[in-house]
């Protein structure tokens, strides 16, 4: 699962990335998106881009594209 899927208020755990190059891979890991993180998805643009998450206390936009590139699995 992908953390695009997520509805608002699911929490999850980031189990790594999918097919990206290593610069953006660098780019999500320098900015705390490391795999056993667990987040929380807070809310969703209207039209779906951005969505911000609650990551190591600080709120995180992402676009469509970098949430689509992050692997989770959804905790219960």
């Amino acid at each position: 699962m992908t953390l695009k899927e997520l509805a608002i208020g699911d929490r999850a755990k980031i189990v790594g990335f999918n097919d990206s190059g290593k610069a953006y891979r660098r780019k999500l890991l320098a900015m705390g998106l490391t795999p056993g993180t667990e987040i929380s998805l807070i809310r969703v643009a209207p039209l779906g881009d951005p969505v911000e998450i609650l990551i190591r206390g600080y709120s995180l936009s992402l676009r469509k594209g970098e949430a689509d590139a992050i692997s989770v699995d959804k905790l219960a």
